[in-house]
C-alpha cells in the first residue's frame, strides 16, 4: 500500500524537457482516482495523499514521505526515488496533462513504459488521476 501511495504521487515531478510546459505541473496535486492492476482503489486509500512537484523534484505524502526526481521525455517519465520507502528504485511511467488534470500510468516493475493509460491485466501497473490543489 505504501508503494502504491508513493507511486501515485510520485507520478509527477517532471522536469527536463519543455520547461515552460512542465512548470504547469509545479504545485500540489490531490488524487481523484487510483487504479492498480485493473482494480479501482477506494477513495479512503488515497484521500489524505498529495503529490508536490517542483520542476524535476517531487515529494509524495502518504503513509510516509517519499522524495526523488523525475526525468521527462515525450510524454514519458523516469522516476528515481531518493528518500523514503522507494529510495534507490526506478519506475517508468507515461503522463498527460489536459484540462488541469494530470494522469500518470506507472509500471512499478521499472521495466518498459506503459503503452496506454490502463492497468487491466497488468499486475504491476498503477494509474493515478490528479487535480491541482488551490
Amino acid at each position: 500500500m505504501r508503494s502504491i501511495a508513493f507511486f501515485s504521487l510520485l507520478i509527477l515531478s517532471l522536469g527536463c524537457a519543455g520547461t515552460k510546459n512542465l512548470r504547469k505541473l509545479n504545485g500540489t496535486w490531490i488524487p481523484l482516482k487510483q487504479e492498480f492492476s485493473g482494480k479501482q482503489l477506494p477513495a479512503v486509500v488515497f484521500e489524505k495523499q498529495k503529490l508536490i512537484i517542483n520542476d524535476n523534484q517531487y515529494t509524495v505524502i502518504a503513509e510516509s514521505v517519499d522524495k526523488g526526481e523525475v526525468v521527462y521525455n515525450s510524454g514519458k517519465m523516469d522516476i528515481y526515488g531518493k528518500e523514503g520507502v522507494n529510495a534507490g528504485k526506478h519506475f517508468t511511467a507515461i503522463y498527460k496533462y489536459e484540462n488541469n488534470v494530470l494522469t500518470v500510468c506507472y509500471n512499478l516493475s521499472g521495466g518498459s513504459y506503459p503503452e496506454a493509460f490502463e492497468t487491466k491485466a497488468k499486475s504491476l501497473f498503477f494509474l493515478s488521476v490528479f487535480k491541482k490543489s488551490q
